[in-house]
């Protein structure tokens, strides 16, 4: 079995993958926002929250310390966490669409021309602006109740309050920007030439 990638199309592949593989682990663990409520810390992500209240018989709260989805996806606590979630979701689809196609270029020859790669760069470029498209509607979200709960009431549109970004943020952020910047310019120069035949 050959490969249909020069030594640029297997760095590039791999670098596909590991932007992907950051951007979904950022995308699906609840660890964007970080906070505290009733004295216990508290997480969100795009669809995904840790450590919630719930009642207290005869009256009060009490914290629930465990991960979990929202209900449904109108339970998303604001407009712009649903928009950040469809965004970044998609994109991330995209980037493991081009990352898988790019390993299985290292292991079958013939399938990715450099057309073929460059339009697959394209892609990629694609999937990390709406990733980071979804990056950027995150803080529109942050003067939902929930957040202002847990951020000591302070929180707003792009202010955080007593809260502070997550590494999950950081992590599918970054992988966004390495596959916009670095794996969309690899992308031009993976795919071996095709010999022309003339005939």
């Amino acid at each position: 079995m050959g490969s249909s990638l020069g030594w640029v199309g297997k760095l590039w592949a791999a670098v596909s993958l590991v932007s992907a593989l950051a951007c979904c682990a950022g995308f699906f663990l609840p660890y964007w926002l970080l906070g505290r409520q009733l004295d216990t810390p508290v997480s969100f992500g795009v669809f995904r929250r840790c450590s919630y209240p719930a009642p207290l018989a005869p009256r009060g709260l009490r914290m629930v310390q465990q991960c979990g989805r929202y209900a449904s996806f109108l339970g998303i606590p604001s407009l712009a966490w649903r928009l950040s979630c469809l965004l970044t979701g998609l994109g991330c689809a995209l980037l493991l669409l081009v990352a898988l196609t790019a390993l299985m270029g290292c292991c079958i020859s013939h399938l990715l021309s450099r057309t073929l790669a460059r339009v697959a760069g394209a892609i990629q470029f694609i999937g990390g602006l709406l990733i980071g498209s979804g990056c950027a509607l995150y803080p529109l979200g942050w003067n939902s109740e929930e957040v202002r709960q847990t951020c000591s009431n302070l929180s707003d549109q792009f202010e955080l309050g007593t809260c502070q970004l997550g590494w999950a943020f950081y992590c599918t952020g970054g992988g966004a920007a390495v596959t916009m910047l670095l794996c969309t310019w690899l992308a031009c120069f993976a795919g071996k030439k095709q010999k022309q035949y003339p005939y």
